[in-house]
């Protein structure tokens, strides 16, 4: 099973950016989902997450900004991202539990990270 995280980038303050993540590999289900990040000399930090009930939960420095969604039928998770601050800047990576057959245990998956830059 692998995460592929994709659509980090640079972008101005104020603009938005969607980040993507892609599982891939032998897949059973996918459980709770969610996006973590990672600024310089910080520890990782949990910015958004989604059960598989589709329950949320945002970190306060993002709500109203970041939006999580998931569609089921690709495997994959998205982080929608508004009115980006220069403090966003980081390393975004995804995480999912994932069950790859039907005796076995949810696992964590992560993906490789993807790099936001927000300029002032």
């Amino acid at each position: 099973v692998q995460l592929q995280a994709s659509g980090g980038g640079l972008v101005q303050a104020g603009g938005p950016l969607r980040l993507s993540c892609a599982a891939s590999g032998s897949i059973l289900s996918v459980g709770a989902v969610g996006w973590y990040r990672q600024a310089p000399g910080k520890q990782r930090e949990l910015v958004a997450a989604m059960t598989s009930g589709g329950s949320t939960n945002y970190a306060d420095s993002v709500k109203g900004r970041f939006t999580i969604s998931r569609d089921n039928a690709k495997n994959t998770v998205y982080l929608q991202m508004n009115s980006l601050k220069p403090e966003d800047t980081a390393v975004y990576y995804c995480n999912a539990g994932i069950r790859t057959h039907r005796l076995s245990g949810v696992y964590d998956y992560w993906g490789q990270g993807t790099l936001v830059t927000v300029s002032s």
